[in-house]
């Protein structure tokens, strides 16, 4: 969702370096994540409330709609377990709020993504909240490439490229059965989240593909074009709606090192591998399904 590019094209993909990853700072083009509460202990209700301030102090309200929200908050313990992503409401004192209830004590990243209309671009800015209770850590020590959820079992095929571009395609199945009713979620069949385990760097990658362009069919794949700033393991997190019902569904992958087929050009007109995959110096790529 960063400076995410919409509608169709053949432009070159942009692959992320190391130092361009996003969500590690607080703080980012002068604005900066304030006023963070939250509930202290786990299973007790609340609310996350915030702000986003420019350099003045000032809360930031004038903002764009990035697919369908004006903000996305991603919500996820550092150990990648309890991922969750919401949609807080602006209030009128510039804070932006949402009922929740933590599942488990630990720590916890708050990711806010959003695009300030006077900046032009989205930016996601980071902080950490505390969770008191009885920790139990849930680790990710090996890769998973199948995950079921609410009956649906989903399988991801493809590899995550480290400075170059690769293709990830989820199949979604019910019972063995593909699941072609697929509906419209945040203005796509599928929406993914990557974060890179250890930092929790942020990336942010989205079907190109619309419902109802005639092209674009509502399952059983949901394909992306995407690329990791560095090699090592990522959490994917896919979300993806059917029978009205979101589910996230969580995946852990390894990204290798881009090859000379895999390395992704700069502007040069030359067509990385797929041809239709866009991106930028986030890491952030966006999916032609």
């Amino acid at each position: 969702m960063d400076t995410m590019i919409a509608g169709h094209g053949a432009h070159a993909a942009h692959a992320a370096s190391a130092d361009d990853v996003r969500g590690l700072a607080v703080s980012h083009r002068g604005l900066t994540l304030t006023a963070l509460t939250a509930p202290a202990r786990a299973g007790e209700a609340g609310e996350i409330s915030f702000a986003v301030t420019d350099a003045s102090g000032v809360a930031v309200t004038d903002v764009e709609i990035s697919h369908d929200r004006p903000l996305h908050l991603i919500v996820v313990r550092t150990d990648g377990a309890h991922f969750r992503h919401v949609h807080p409401a602006l209030h009128g004192d510039g804070s932006w709020r949402i009922p929740f209830t933590f599942d488990a004590a630990g720590a916890y990243r708050v990711f806010a993504d959003i695009t300030p209309t006077a900046l032009g671009e989205t930016i996601t800015l980071t902080s950490t909240v505390e969770v008191a209770g009885e920790f139990v850590p849930e680790p990710r020590t090996t890769d998973a490439i199948t995950s079921s959820v609410g009956g649906l079992e989903v399988e991801l095929d493809g590899t995550l490229v480290a400075g170059g571009v690769g293709e990830l395609v989820f199949t979604v199945t019910r019972g063995g059965a593909p699941v072609t009713s697929l509906e419209p979620y945040l203005g796509a069949y599928g929406h993914l989240v990557a974060l890179r385990q250890g930092d929790l760097a942020y990336l942010h990658v989205h079907p190109l593909g619309v419902p109802g362009d005639g092209v674009t069919v509502p399952g059983p794949e949901i394909a992306f074009m995407a690329s990791a700033p560095t090699p090592g393991r990522y959490l994917l997190y896919l979300d993806l709606m059917e029978g009205g019902v979101v589910r996230s569904v969580p995946f852990v992958v390894t990204a290798i090192a881009a090859t000379g087929d895999e390395l992704a050009h700069h502007g040069d007109g030359t067509e990385h591998p797929h041809g239709a995959g866009h991106g930028d110096a986030a890491g952030h790529a966006e999916a032609h399904r």
